[in-house]
């Protein structure tokens, strides 16, 4: 508006509020001004009631899960157990478990780490994702097995950590070399020693063979392992 004109010229422009980015779901091509309406696209489940369903995800893509089964591949791995009443983490009323990444960490020959030093962890069920940080507060040596775990993402998950002696086992039994659930080893471990959380004593810790199936002590410093981080869901 020009106050001092008395003919108009055609020239006046109006503010049309709208999202100005190209990118956004919402993008008006009408809008001169953004308004700060702009809304863009999240895939995932919006179920509520699935067990996968995503609370970022503004638009369903076709991926809720509304059963769970050990050996189906859900949220960033394989489901390997689901947790029983009296596992730590159990939740009343809830489907909660355990999830292996889909495959090893690409390192070989991982050491364990912290050699003379008492981290202090636990073996059992649901004691891995505490392991992980205990180990990560009282090691500061990178590219242990734990820190492995600990900073990997598969890009859409970043809340991995390294099972625990009970919890390794349970991989090696039901999803892996075990087969004790007659599934044979859909979680694509190697036939090699693989990394627990879960220390024997300052200078050993628990390890796990996934060809002969047993346990025994491994060394922190001088023996090496094959890593895999899982999840909880």
């Amino acid at each position: 508006y020009n106050p001092l004109a008395n003919t108009d010229d055609g020239s006046c422009t109006y503010v049309v509020l709208g999202c100005t980015d190209l990118t956004a779901s919402n993008y008006n091509p009408l809008a001169n001004t953004d308004d700060g309406s702009c809304t863009y696209v999240v895939l995932g489940c919006t179920d509520s009631t699935a067990f996968n369903y995503s609370a970022a995800a503004n638009t369903d893509d076709g991926s809720c899960n509304y059963t769970v089964a050990i050996g189906e591949s859900m949220s960033g791995g394989v489901i390997f157990y689901i947790l029983q009443q009296g596992d730590i983490g159990y939740v009343a009323g809830q489907v909660n478990g355990l999830i292996a990444a889909f495959a090893d960490l690409p390192f070989t020959d991982v050491l364990w780490g912290c050699y003379g030093t008492t981290i202090g962890t636990g073996t059992a069920i649901g004691t891995g994702a505490q392991n992980t940080i205990d180990i990560e507060a009282g090691c500061t040596s990178s590219g242990t097995a734990a820190d492995i775990c600990a900073n990997y993402t598969d890009g859409t998950y970043s809340d991995w950590f390294l099972p625990s002696k009970d919890e390794l086992n349970l991989m090696y039994l039901n999803i892996g070399q075990g087969n004790a659930l007659g599934l044979g080893n859909v979680g694509g471990f190697a036939n090699n020693y693989y990394w627990s959380s879960s220390e024997y004593d300052n200078y050993v810790v628990w390890g796990q063979h996934f060809y002969f199936g047993y346990q025994n002590y491994v060394n922190k410093y001088s023996d090496t392992g094959n890593v895999r981080a899982i999840r909880a869901f």
